[in-house]
């Protein structure tokens, strides 16, 4: 059967800021004004871009994008998520990275800052040497407030224009089925965290170095995905520079990962994008350091 001219019609519209059906905007509004009527509502934090990420992670249905946003305000209350940003020093940072490399590293060519995770090189052992589950969720969660606070301003600024998402690099190098179980605690809580509390702030997500099993295995997922999320994903072997270059410019991209970019002190700890040097962001010192 042909998609109703209705469906057809919805199908021009993103339901981003600038791309909104007469049905998606009444829906914000709707949403914005009943948050505000039961309380929940900040307008600190929930501006009209917030409050479209939720919609859009529930296919603008009313019912589910609340109780998926009154979940995420109770988990912030609950976690402390306002205080930890404030408060939180991971002075362990330099010795994690040895064991379970993550870290932000300039932008790709839309602009949007990237995310790197070397996963093969996670050393289990030795990194709870040093930290605990804990205290890496904690970081995990601060990272998430400095994307939304302090680099994808520093972006969108930068750019001119909205920037909302990032662009991810996942290394499985080295990645064995016994390594990647002593992580996958962590990787699942990880991936629940973004989810459920920070949608639709994946932009394009790059798997590298995939073995084969993990390529057959996306080819059977990849239909049960929807169409906006199974294109954001792009799964490639060893052969990936080029793509990566394609979207990434060879200046952003560490030599590691076939670019030009040696930064000083090595890219794992630079920090290196616009949200350096541009000052204090929203009671945030662009420097990877929280201070209000």
């Amino acid at each position: 059967m042909p998609p109703s001219a209705n469906s057809t019609e919805q199908q021009k519209y993103t339901g981003h800021l600038d791309s909104l059906s007469p049905q998606q905007q009444e829906a914000l509004e709707k949403f914005r004004q009943e948050i505000k009527q039961e309380g929940i509502f900040d307008g600190k934090r929930h501006d009209d871009a917030c409050l479209l990420r939720f919609l859009r992670a529930r296919k603008f249905d009313l019912v589910k994008t609340k109780k998926m946003f009154g979940d995420c305000e109770k988990w912030r209350k609950e976690f402390g998520v306002d205080e930890l940003v404030a408060t939180f020093d991971y002075k362990e940072r330099d010795e994690v990275m040895k064991y379970y490399p993550r870290y932000y590293h300039k932008t790709d060519k839309d602009g949007r800052p990237i995310y790197i995770e070397e996963i093969g090189k996670v050393d289990v052992k030795a990194l709870y040497e040093i930290t605990t589950v804990e205290r890496q969720i904690q970081n995990l969660v601060v990272e998430y407030e400095r994307l939304a606070d302090v680099r994808l301003p520093s972006c969108s600024e930068k750019n001119g224009r909205l920037i909302e998402t990032s662009c991810t690099i996942l290394d499985l190098k080295g990645v064995s089925l016994r390594s990647f179980s002593n992580v996958f605690g962590f990787v699942k809580q990880a991936s629940n965290i973004g989810q459920n509390y920070y949608p639709e702030r994946m932009g394009k997500f790059y798997i590298i170095n995939a073995p084969m099993l993990f390529s057959t295995v996306w080819g059977l997922v990849k239909p049960l995905l929807d169409e906006v999320t199974a294109a954001k994903i792009v799964i490639l072997g060893s052969k990936y520079q080029s793509t990566l270059l394609e979207n990434i410019p060879a200046e952003s991209l560490p030599v590691a990962f076939g670019g030009k970019c040696k930064c000083e002190g090595g890219c794992q700890l630079s920090d290196a994008g616009p949200w350096n040097g541009s000052g204090v962001i929203n009671g945030y010192v662009t420097n990877g350091s929280a201070k209000h």
